[in-house]
């Protein structure tokens, strides 16, 4: 995609720049940073600005916009201050240089997950401001750390706080992911992360030996179940052209354990597995599953949980809601093809709607390949100022939302 020409850079995208050479790389991100940029820019818009510090140098950024109608419950605009490691050989810029090419490309970690979005989300807010808006809605923008890492130490500790629920959030956007085509992509549900180890034990001896009831042989046959599970579910993907990968529960084995010699057979050995569970899935039957799987494969085969998320929910994209109205509203005014999809993997969206908060994941990025935690992540930056153009006709809908039956 060709940039126009222009005599200087864009204000926002130098913006946006910035925030991508802030470090906040996991493990050990420069929250401090982050904090000191957010708190710049609040103060540069006339926007109030607390801090809350969830846990121990774990702190959540919100910046406020108050509405005219303190009544109503207010729209809240999420994005994490994070980003996921990088191995910089593999790059063709520095990743955190935040290098523009000539055809407009702006190369850095967080570039598309999500530093753009939490940059579209400032920008639109100061160009309405600018414009003399007021909306009966308050907006509060949540700046949140620890996403990449599962939000343990972010947005889960947040909604149990009374300064969440000193926001009355009643509806929140959050991350979606870039979509190649014409369209725009809008996650309305997440997928359930379990992250499952079995454990088999047997019987240990010499590795010359056919010994019985090894813990390696019951392994396999629960990892082989496992993986049957996987394939037929792979399958049922590709041979249904309506399905996205959302839709479907996908499971990977991802570690391997056990055994301290070559000439030892191991007592105990072990799977580690990552299953993403689909929203219409019935946990309570597939817990029961899994437990099969185990029992089927022999005495002493176990599993328990590292993690477990038992909470799905989905957000309403029936027209009749009038958060969904408002939102695919604007993007039919603006021209933009919407494809509502459940989203792949997890985002901070699920502890929002666990505490009943409706959210959707939007990223505005068409006509952009999908690049977050990949090499080389990349977001051109017309993608990005149309995005800022986006937000700045989304907020003004959503903020202004008539009240509700549960507001009145």
């Amino acid at each position: 995609m060709a940039s126009k020409r222009r005599e200087g850079e864009h204000p926002s995208v130098t913006l946006f720049r910035q925030y991508l050479r802030i470090r906040t790389v996991q493990p050990e991100p420069d929250y401090g940073a982050a904090v000191a940029f957010l708190e710049e820019r609040a103060c540069q818009l006339g926007l109030g600005c607390q801090k809350v510090e969830v846990a121990a140098g774990r702190v959540v950024t919100v910046l406020t916009w108050p509405g005219t109608n303190p009544r109503l419950s207010s729209l809240l605009l999420n994005s994490h201050t994070d980003v996921v490691p990088v191995f910089k050989e593999h790059w063709s810029h520095d990743p955190f240089e935040a290098f523009k090419d000539a055809d407009g490309y702006i190369y850095g970690r967080g570039a598309q997950d999500m530093k753009c979005v939490s940059i579209q989300y400032l920008e639109a807010v100061r160009r309405l401001k600018v414009e003399g808006h007021h909306f009966p809605r308050t907006i509060h923008m949540t700046f949140v750390p620890d996403e990449e890492i599962g939000g343990h130490q972010g947005m889960e500790l947040f909604v149990k706080r009374p300064e969440f629920q000193a926001l009355r959030a009643g509806f929140a956007l959050d991350e979606g992911l870039a979509n190649p085509t014409d369209a725009f992509t809008v996650f309305y549900s997440e997928r359930s992360p379990w992250w499952v180890q079995v454990t088999s034990t047997g019987k240990p001896g010499h590795g010359s030996r056919f010994i019985e009831d090894t813990a390696a042989e019951k392994l396999h046959k629960v990892v082989s179940s496992i993986l049957a599970f996987r394939e037929k579910e792979r399958q049922r993907l590709q041979s249904d052209p309506q399905l996205k990968q959302g839709a479907v529960t996908s499971v990977n084995l991802t570690k391997l354990e056990g055994g301290v010699a070559y000439n030892v057979v191991p007592a105990t050995m072990s799977a580690s597995f990552d299953f993403r569970l689909a929203p219409d899935v019935d946990l309570k039957a597939f817990e029961e599953q899994l437990q099969g799987w185990c029992q089927a494969a022999g005495e002493g085969v176990t599993f328990e949980f590292a993690q477990k998320w038992t909470e799905p929910r989905v957000t309403s994209t029936d027209d009749s809601d009038p958060w969904w109205a408002a939102f695919s509203g604007v993007c039919k005014d603006m021209n933009l093809t919407l494809e509502p999809e459940i989203f792949p993997a997890a985002t901070d969206s699920r502890y929002l709607r666990a505490v009943g908060v409706p959210a959707l994941g939007f990223s505005p990025m068409n006509h952009t390949p999908v690049l977050l935690h990949d090499h080389d992540e990349r977001l051109h930056e017309a993608v990005f100022l149309h995005g800022i153009d986006i937000y700045t006709r989304l907020l003004p809908a959503l903020a202004s939302v008539p009240t509700l039956p549960s507001e009145s």
